[in-house]
């Protein structure tokens, strides 16, 4: 029998503009408690105990779920440093029983100016970055956290090309697959058809659905894009198509469906994961355990 997963919650347009203090988490914790949310993305903030960390969301009845690492893993990132970095969180992450992060890459400048289309493409960057991803990966794996490759618009992995020469390069014993729907539509890749290519490896998902507003380009940067409110949309209103993703997904799978939506559409926070969570109750239906 497939174990089913969650439905999970990240709190990122709480902090996004706030900042990661413990009033705005409260408030998303409050929130979440509120919505019917039984898991949360792991967050341990600087100087907390993962412990501590798993004793805090607890009082809000939420569980610590797949959380990220990110780096640019370019020529501007120091890998000693990385890698200690990497154990450090992989550290935090096995402690609160967690197995599996995504991991991703973020901030090339040239991308965050003109994103999802693969701008200031450099051949030696992209070797870089994989091998250099792939060392993290590694120095995760021997903590004990299995690493799954998460799409993000503005990195040095932005395109179709550049995340099939990452997963097929380094491999399935390096690297496992953890989408983003949202941020793969945006780069003009078709979510449904990519997950299913790589359903062997997949290990856990971002469920983030996009309006059609800005994906033929026109939107400005990354920053200007993704606060216009007519970019990222709560799943199921926007041009994400989640009956293939969901018909893509096999039924090994194990993982927990994470609801992401960076930039609300609608005003309040609150509404804006009611909706998700409604939705994700209806349409995952029995793929999640209550």
């Amino acid at each position: 029998m497939r174990k089913p997963g969650r439905i999970a919650a990240n709190p990122i347009p709480y902090w996004s503009r706030a900042g990661k203090t413990r009033e705005v988490f409260d408030e998303a914790f409050r929130d979440f408690q509120e919505i019917g949310f039984t898991a949360v993305k792991a967050d341990v903030p600087d100087g907390m105990s993962a412990s501590d960390y798993a004793d805090w969301i607890g009082g809000y009845g939420l569980a610590p779920a797949l959380s990220l690492f990110s780096s640019p893993f370019d020529e501007t990132v120091d890998m000693a440093q990385e890698v200690e970095r990497a154990k450090r969180f992989a550290a935090d992450q096995v402690a609160l029983g967690l197995d599996r992060t995504m991991i991703s890459s973020m901030a090339v400048p040239a991308r965050m100016a003109q994103p999802a289309v693969g701008a200031g493409f450099d051949a030696g960057r992209l070797d870089r970055a994989i091998d250099n991803c792939g060392t993290v990966c590694r120095a995760l794996q021997a903590e004990g956290l299995r690493p799954l490759h998460h799409s993000h618009v503005g990195g040095v992995f932005e395109t179709e090309e550049e995340i099939v020469r990452l997963l097929d390069d380094l491999g399935p014993d390096v690297i496992g697959f953890g989408p983003d729907t949202g941020h793969l539509r945006w780069a003009g890749i078709e979510p449904a058809a990519f997950i299913r290519r790589y359903a062997d490896r997949l290990g856990g998902i971002h469920i983030k659905d996009v309006y059609p507003d800005f994906l033929e380009g026109g939107g400005g940067t990354y920053r200007e894009t993704t606060v216009t409110k007519r970019l990222w949309a709560e799943p199921g209103l926007g041009v994400v198509d989640f009956d293939a993703v969901l018909d893509a997904i096999p039924e090994s799978y194990d993982g927990d469906f994470m609801i992401e939506v960076d930039e609300p559409s609608v005003d309040s926070k609150l509404e804006s994961h009611r909706m998700s969570f409604a939705w994700a109750r209806k349409a995952l239906g029995g793929r999640v355990s209550e």
